[in-house]
């Protein structure tokens, strides 16, 4: 280490390497005991890092089953391959036996088959499709009236719900049309005007491809057909096989028919997802304690082969405060059916600390009593009131019973006519037009169709072509169109509070004398308002939110309708899932238990780099100042080398001199 090749040339004695040997000495106490420190703060920072990876995997399953939704959620079983179903949140368990004795079809028509599809033509004019009592118009020329051109353009019409191709028979090629939508009132019937020979229905030209009552000059290959099915013996039919309006948050889709012979369907609570993540939970914890335990465990045998983290607080704490969760009865479950994990199949087991799950006592429990099951894993809120629905609550907010009271009912704008309506309606040219601004967005001009309407029919109407105006559409506004009992013409905003408005920005000529509406904004709307646990909440539409700093903070809620007044109460119930979440967040966050105890160990590593580099400073000192003492030590050897030998030789000549006297 000395590096200095001169060292010791004066004695012989004092040479670098010796220097090397010296300074190594130093050394060698000092780096050893870093290296030891530094091997032992790494290896529990790996294990460490096991234990944090076991507790984020064990976050995600917690959090499943935080989420009340799937204790609810149900399953469809078909008992034949007819028909197949799913279910939304809004379905009710039940059984049911369903016959399939016809599937809805669509309506198909072919021409004649014709030699070649681009260069035979059929004449020109207009073809005037109408299917579910829309009519569109296909203009067929010199420049699309051979087979090909007339499946182009009838399938560049984008308003028509029909499409058209042209196939190749073996011996010919023929155009068929088939309706888009299946269902007897999705029937087709083509009506054309033939300009080459002016007879519309006769086998030549365009009218050919006539299909009306008078002339069906197409071949009708499918016929336009309802599904008929019967569930329980009821019949019902439909235009569609995808029916969704027979069961409440069912959606049938019928693929098959079993006429003679009915099949069940079993609409009942999911139970196997709901088990599969309870046992995701369960396996993520038990690894995590598995990791635990292994380097917590005391070795009585050899003290030394001890787990690495025997002893340390912070992995205790992170598996008492879990474990502790597991042992509590949940808040606000105090009257339930099951009030804890172990009442659901989930104990501890008293030899390996690990949890065991009882599924069958767990389906069985939730079977029973659903909501409370989901009550014990997940976050939920109760209220007494059925018009007062629990949205969500937050971080901040504490599991209690709280009182509500409402002071103001949120409300909608409206606009009502004021002309009462005859039993007659007829819209023309001078009462047809008018532009209506929604919630602040404007609409373009809005255009009735002429005709003759009842009071009913002319609400309809009004509605159905307000919601379709473009820039109401890319807004998000809709409008409720009705009757008041005066049968007057009322039109409501489908938004609640504040920002809910009706304002009639231009009508027409007669609009005002015939319908009762002119110029103006309709009535103002307010927001829910009230207290939740005495605090005044902030009242957004329908929706009432609790006030930052109470217990309730972040509570929301919906009311849906009633009175002003007490509107009984909510209750925030956190199981254990969620309090899992809670706690696992904690102990990753900014202060919590294991990014401190990773800090605390990094920190340690960081302060063995320093030493190391304290050490290296000295050392480099040390063997500079060896250096310079050997070397100054190595010239006054060489200068009394340098006196000896002149002594000598001195003393060889006196004695040289004397010998010869």
């Amino acid at each position: 280490m000395a590096n200095v090749s001169s060292v010791g040339i004066g004695s012989g004695v004092l040479t670098s390497d010796l220097i090397d040997q010296l300074v190594e000495a130093e050394r060698a106490p000092t780096e050893k005991r870093l290296d030891f420190k530094e091997e032992a703060i790494t290896a529990e920072l790996s294990v460490f890092g096991q234990i944090q990876s076991a507790v984020t995997d064990f976050r995600l399953p917690s959090r499943a089953l935080a989420d009340p939704t799937i204790f609810q959620n149900l399953s469809a079983a078909a008992g034949d391959d007819a028909f197949s179903a799913a279910v939304s949140s809004e379905a009710q368990a039940g059984s049911y036996t369903l016959e399939v004795s016809a599937l809805a079809k669509s309506h198909s028509l072919s021409s004649a088959v014709l030699s070649d599809p681009d260069t035979t033509t059929l004449g020109s004019g207009t073809l005037s499709i109408t299917i579910n009592g829309v009519t569109e118009d296909v203009v067929i020329d010199g420049s699309n009236n051979t087979l090909n051109g007339i499946a182009s353009a009838i399938n560049d019409n984008d308003d028509l719900a029909a499409s058209a191709s042209v196939i190749y028979t073996g011996s010919g090629y023929t155009l068929v049309i088939t309706s888009d939508e299946t269902g007897v009132e999705n029937a087709m019937e083509i009506s054309v005007t033939d300009t080459g020979d002016g007879d519309n229905d006769d086998l030549n030209g365009l009218s050919q491809l006539s299909y009306t009552a008078l002339a069906e000059n197409l071949t009708q290959n499918q016929l336009a057909t309802d599904a008929a099915f019967s569930i329980n013996g009821i019949a019902v039919t439909r235009a569609s096989n995808t029916v969704d309006d027979v069961l409440t948050g069912v959606t049938l889709t019928l693929s098959g028919t079993n006429a003679g012979e009915p099949a069940s369907l079993v609409i009942s609570r999911d139970t196997d997802t709901v088990v599969e993540k309870v046992q995701d939970f369960v396996d993520k914890f038990n690894a995590l304690q598995a990791i635990i335990a292994e380097n917590t465990a005391f070795n009585p045998d050899n003290p030394a082969a001890s787990g690495l983290l025997m002893g340390d607080t912070s992995t205790r704490n992170i598996l008492t405060q879990m474990q502790s969760i597991f042992g509590q009865s949940i808040a606000g479950l105090e009257s339930a059916s099951v009030r804890s994990m172990a009442e659901v199949g989930i104990t501890t087991n008293k030899d390996t600390g690990q949890l065991d799950f009882d599924s069958s006592v767990f389906i069985s429990k939730l079977n029973a009593d659903a909501e409370s099951v989901a009550g014990v894993f997940a976050d939920q809120g109760r209220t007494t009131d059925a018009q007062v629905e629990f949205v969500r609550a937050g971080a901040a907010t504490k599991v209690g019973t709280y009182d509500i009271n409402i002071t103001q009912i949120a409300t909608r704008s409206d606009y009502t006519g004021s002309v009462a309506l005859g039993a007659t309606t007829t819209i023309d040219a001078n009462n047809d037009e008018l532009s209506i601004t929604v919630d602040g967005t404007s609409s373009g001009t809005i255009t009735l169709d002429a005709g003759d309407y009842t009071p009913a029919q002319l609400a309809s109407e009004l509605q159905s072509k307000i919601n379709a105006d473009t820039a109401l559409i890319d807004a998000g506004k809709t409008v409720t169109v009705s009757l008041d009992g005066a049968n007057q013409l009322v039109i409501t905003s489908n938004v609640y509070g504040s920002t809910s408005s009706i304002t009639i920005d231009t009508v027409d000529t007669n609009t005002l004398a015939q319908l009762g509406i002119t110029t103006g904004a309709g009535t103002t709307a307010v927001d829910v308002a009230g207290t939740i646990n005495g605090a005044i909440a902030t009242g957004d539409g329908q929706f009432l939110t609790a006030a930052s700093g109470d217990d309730t903070e972040s509570i929301k809620l919906k009311i849906t309708g009633g009175v002003v007044g007490d509107r009984g109460t909510v209750s925030y119930i956190e199981g254990v899932g969620e309090r899992m979440v809670d706690l696992i967040n904690g102990f990753l966050g900014s202060n919590g238990t294991i990014t401190a105890k990773n800090e605390r160990l990094n920190t340690q590593l960081e302060a063995i780099a320093e030493e190391r580099v304290k050490l290296n400073q000295r050392i480099e000192s040390l063997n500079a100042r060896l250096v310079r003492q050997f070397t100054s030590a190595d010239i006054i050897i060489a200068q009394l080398n340098s006196t000896q030998d002149f002594i000598s030789k001195q003393l060889d000549a006196l004695l040289a001199s004397t010998k010869s006297d």
